[in-house]
């Protein structure tokens, strides 16, 4: 039996709900990338959109993208608001469903990938390492939980990405030009990090690197932003920060560190 919360009801609360089409894209782009290997072993494609939101077009749209890396991929969108699955169910087509729920992720089988987007940015800090764990335990062998958030049409996204064990990284991905120094990324940091930017907390090092690179980066600026960034990501990797993408990843506007360089002071995380 899937688990379930107290008295059998869904473990969470309802959120805003606001999203947009293509909203997702830049982690989705990460997914079938330099994860799709993830997918492609799974015993069981099943992949979980967790609390999709008022509208389930990003759900529709993991779906076909994750398509293109197994065709037969099974994405389940679960929303703990009736409302919002009676709506998607129209949309339900073979490998694409939908149903209520919460963070028990209420499925007989295991996911090899959740994706819970915008959703723990509207919970409390406190809140956020048991809902890690509660998902982490439902994962499949060799799985991966991505908490994120972004802006509202995916412009500047942040997530972290956790195994069965632990937290393994934040990644971050931008839009050129939609930004004057790397630092405004910070706030759209997920839940667990997007209030430690402040002084003395890893992240903070960590953004405040970034915009010295960025800015000694300048010379390159008639050369267009990608190069920028990429000489950005370089000394940032340079410099001894533990970088675990490469060119190919930052010509789109991605870094991704290891999540022990930015973990907050203190965290009991799992």
């Amino acid at each position: 039996m899937a688990p379930k919360g107290r008295s059998g009801r869904p473990v969470g609360n309802v959120t805003r709900g606001t999203t947009n089409p293509n909203r997702m894209r830049r982690l989705d782009r990460w997914l079938t990338g330099p994860q799709a290997w993830r997918l492609r072993a799974a015993e069981d494609p099943l992949v979980v959109d967790l609390g999709y939101g008022a509208t389930p077009a990003t759900a529709v749209e993991l779906f076909d993208r994750l398509r293109t890396v197994r065709h037969d991929v099974r994405v389940c969108g679960i929303e703990i608001e009736p409302e919002r699955v009676r709506v998607a169910k129209a949309l339900e087509r073979p490998g694409l469903t939908f149903r209520v729920g919460g963070f028990e992720l209420p499925l007989a089988d295991r996911p090899v990938l959740v994706r819970a987007f915008n959703v723990l940015r509207q919970y409390e800090e406190a809140d956020v390492a048991g809902i890690w764990r509660l998902v982490q335990g439902r994962l499949a062998p060799g799985g991966l939980f991505i908490d994120g958030t972004c802006d509202e049409i995916g412009r500047r996204v942040t997530w972290v990405a956790l195994d069965a064990e632990r937290p393994l990284s934040l990644s971050m991905s931008v839009r050129f030009g939609s930004f004057d120094l790397p630092s405004e990324v910070a706030e759209r940091l997920p839940k667990v990090l997007i209030h430690r930017n402040v002084p003395g907390e890893p992240v903070h090092k960590l953004m405040q690197a970034m915009d010295r690179a960025w800015l000694e980066s300048a010379p390159l600026a008639p050369f267009g932003n990608r190069q920028r960034w990429h000489a950005m990501c370089r000394a940032l990797l340079d410099g001894g920060w533990p970088v675990q993408d490469g060119p190919s990843r930052w010509r789109l506007g991605e870094l991704t560190v290891d999540w022990a360089a930015v973990a907050p002071l203190g965290h009991q995380g799992p």
